[in-house]
């Protein structure tokens, strides 16, 4: 699935096929794969996610050094961020997964994922149905923040629970603030001369359960055009964390969206193949493995004690390891092998006549069939203007 997701191809059959030859490459002398593409989808809908959810775990632990050397001020930063993976229109996924947009609109699942600042590799992610909401799946994301790890999010990420559950969990948050939040202060202050303070974050709902305010502290940065930047954090010394690193750390949350665009544009993700909602679950679960992989083999080490790691081009990372798998195919299979990996591409390029299932197509008029000509008698005259015109001709 890693090499389905790294190849090139216009098709599953066509990624199957290329992803077989390269393993088979590489493992000689061992047990060959199957051949069938349908059959690789049932034994991947057997397996139970929970397997690679292990996997995951243990990748996500070899990411020590890199977090060890991505602590900024005592902190290990991480974005947080979530987006929505369009699947295709099968009647069964439409059924399983339902709308979660527009009337109509395509099933979808959607993903919150974390990643590692400033390198902006990916350190976890949570995938669910399109209804689900991005404060849940963060929640679910806890457990996976390494020691003394500062989240930092857009404004979004507004709420008194979400709050109190991560400062649970022993991690500190940045968050951009909106016009929604309302912070109470000890004493009036015009907020044309803020800069920072403490303030108090206390809504009515938790007032009415009788829940304790939360004390944070409140920074402004300035920004372009008079837009300035108002932000939360939990980390109330500016000796820990200062309102100039406060603005670097935002400014980093940008990245994020970068690893979104890695992933739907350069992999490319932006619409997900698998018919069925357990294929779909586990091609969006491998496919972002896939994209930590490729988004770590990117980082450049450091040339020295005092210089940083820095991340290189996903994209160029992904065309050397596509060539790499190339070259492997055309060395190391035999000649048999040769000719039966050809016979596969040519039969899944060449396709078929195809299928076209008719089934009602949202926000689109529905198909009239044309009626039937009219006929109509030649009258005398059209007879004559007639035959004189052919007798000219």
């Amino acid at each position: 699935m890693l090499l389905m997701t790294w190849t090139a191809g216009d098709s599953e059959a066509e990624r199957f096929a290329t992803a077989r030859a390269f393993y088979v490459a590489g493992h000689q002398r061992q047990r060959r794969p199957g051949t069938s593409l349908v059959g690789f989808q049932r034994a991947l809908a057997r397996l139970p996610l929970s397997v690679l959810h292990v996997l995951f775990a243990a990748v996500r632990g070899r990411l020590s050094d890199v977090e060890r050397d991505r602590r900024t001020g005592g902190f290990v930063v991480l974005a947080c961020d979530g987006s929505r993976l369009e699947c295709p229109r099968s009647a069964v996924l439409e059924r399983c997964l339902g709308c979660c947009g527009k009337p109509d609109s395509a099933p979808m699942l959607q993903v919150t994922t974390l990643v590692l600042l400033p390198l902006g590799i990916l350190w976890s992610w949570c995938v669910g149905p399109g209804t689900a909401g991005e404060h849940d799946q963060l929640r679910q994301l806890l457990p996976s923040l390494p020691r003394c790890a500062l989240l930092v999010a857009d404004a979004g990420y507004l709420g008194y629970d979400l709050y109190a559950d991560i400062r649970r969990a022993g991690a500190e948050f940045l968050v951009r603030l909106s016009s929604r939040a309302y912070l109470y202060t000890e004493k009036r202050q015009p907020l044309k001369r803020y800069r920072e303070g403490p303030v108090s974050y206390w809504p009515t709902k938790a007032r009415q359960a009788g829940r304790p305010p939360l004390c944070l502290r409140l920074i402004r940065v300035a920004g372009r055009k008079g837009k300035d930047v108002w932000l939360l954090t939990s980390v109330r010394e500016s000796a820990r964390l200062s309102r100039k690193e406060a603005a670097q750390l935002y400014r980093w949350r940008w990245r994020i969206e970068g690893v979104y665009r890695t992933y739907k544009r350069t992999l490319p993700k932006l619409k997900l193949w698998s018919r069925t909602e357990a294929l779909a679950y586990r091609e969006a679960e491998v496919s972002l493995l896939a994209l930590q992989l490729l988004l770590l083999a990117g980082v450049e080490p450091a040339g020295s004690a005092t210089s940083e790691p820095a991340a290189g081009s996903p994209r160029r990372t992904l065309l050397r390891l596509r060539g790499e798998i190339v070259t492997t195919i055309g060395v190391k299979l035999g000649p048999w092998q040769q000719r039966w990996y050809k016979a596969q591409l040519q039969q899944v390029q060449g396709g078929g006549p195809g299928r076209k299932a008719r089934r009602p197509w949202p926000r689109r008029k529905d198909h009239r069939a044309p009626k039937p000509p009219k006929l109509r008698v030649m009258s005398s005259r059209l007879k004559a203007s007639a035959n004189r015109r052919l007798q000219a001709a």
